[in-house]
């Protein structure tokens, strides 16, 4: 196929965009990043002054989304920013990334906020804030330092358990996100394990979704799976409610969760009727307590069972059945039972 020309009739009213640009720095900018630094541009070309609150008006963006581009661009080094002597912003100086590497030209050496000098333009920017460094910003990692974290024997292991939980094999992007995960924000990898489960077990499987979820529990001092599993539950009741039912105050684990949806979202049971069977379940046994509780609330299901009044019912027809059952099996030995034996309950409901 031939090479395609592209031109254009009207070579006026334009912006420049330095080649070097678009090969080495656009393919790893996001779109705030870009759409910024090109306004930026626009402005500089046509020697107007702007603010930090006016690029977050047009954009939609919050200031501190342009404020986090700004440094962004500062630390790869495509312009600098100037403060007064309260570190308020008053100024962004934009460099001439075709010329060879010279000082950054401050506010008090330029004459005009507006004007153009040989090697860098200076954009006045009106805003008083203080810029913070963003402690949660996911940093431009170098394929070099990229492939150091792949090396170690650790990394090694995470990025493949991460991978089955995933079903795919990492990119660079993926493993990016991994590296920012233990790097920057500081988890161990029993953490960063339990992070991908938990995200994967409510069926998100982005690496974006899963970095969020992290800088969430980075900002809470997170550290340890248990206090994950402590904050991702907290503020569900109907978990503790039915854990206290059951004798329990420990912290949830995955596999009791996994009863407690079955029962909550499967079974589309209120609290009282778990709680109506986990009090049974206390009554009768100290082992194996959601099993059991799971082998009632199944066989409750099974019959019915909508609200807490259909429960008498219920057990009336298990009881009929269990007579009925022993009467055909030994007709010299029927009896009436006005209570539930609860050791042949167990053994019978646990061995469904």
């Amino acid at each position: 196929m031939s090479h395609l020309t592209i031109y254009q009739d009207n070579y006026a009213d334009s912006t420049v965009i330095s080649n070097r640009f678009i090969d080495e720095y656009m393919k790893s900018a996001n779109d705030a990043q870009l759409k910024i630094y090109l306004f930026l541009i626009r402005r500089m070309s046509a020697r107007l002054s702007t603010s930090v609150s006016e690029i977050a008006d047009i954009f939609n963006y919050t200031e501190k989304d342009v404020l986090r581009a700004l440094k962004y661009w500062e630390k790869n080094h495509l312009l600098t920013l100037d403060y007064d002597e309260n570190k308020a912003l008053t100024g962004i100086h934009l460099q001439d990334l075709n010329a060879p590497s010279a000082p950054a030209v401050k506010a008090s050496e330029v004459s005009s906020p507006t004007c153009v000098v040989p090697i860098s333009s200076k954009l006045e920017v009106v805003e008083k804030e203080v810029v913070e460094e963003d402690p949660y910003e996911k940093p431009n990692y170098t394929l070099d330092q990229l492939k150091a974290f792949k090396s170690e024997e650790e990394t090694s292991r995470l990025l493949f358990i991460t991978e089955q939980y995933l079903k795919k094999t990492l990119s660079s992007s993926d493993m990016k996100s991994i590296l920012f995960i233990s790097d920057k924000l500081g988890f161990s990898e029993d953490l960063i394990d339990y992070l991908i489960q938990y995200c994967v077990d409510r069926g998100k499987k982005d690496l974006r979704y899963i970095e969020k979820v992290a800088i969430d529990w980075a900002q809470e001092g997170i550290t340890t799976p248990k206090q994950a599993a402590r904050y991702v539950h907290k503020y569900d009741k109907t978990v503790y409610d039915i854990m206290k039912a059951l004798g329990k105050s420990n912290v949830p684990t995955q596999v009791e969760v996994t009863f407690i949806t079955r029962w909550t979202k499967e079974f589309s049971f209120g609290t009282d009727v778990i709680c109506a069977a986990c009090e049974k379940t206390v009554l009768a046994t100290d082992k194996h307590r959601f099993e059991y509780a799971d082998s009632i609330l199944s066989s409750w299901y099974k019959a019915g069972v909508h609200h807490k009044n259909d429960i008498p019912a219920a057990e009336e027809s298990f009881r009929q059945n269990r007579i009925a059952k022993t009467s055909s099996g030994n007709k010299f030995n029927q009896f009436r039972q006005n209570q539930y034996d609860f050791d042949a309950l167990e053994k019978e409901l646990l061995s469904n």
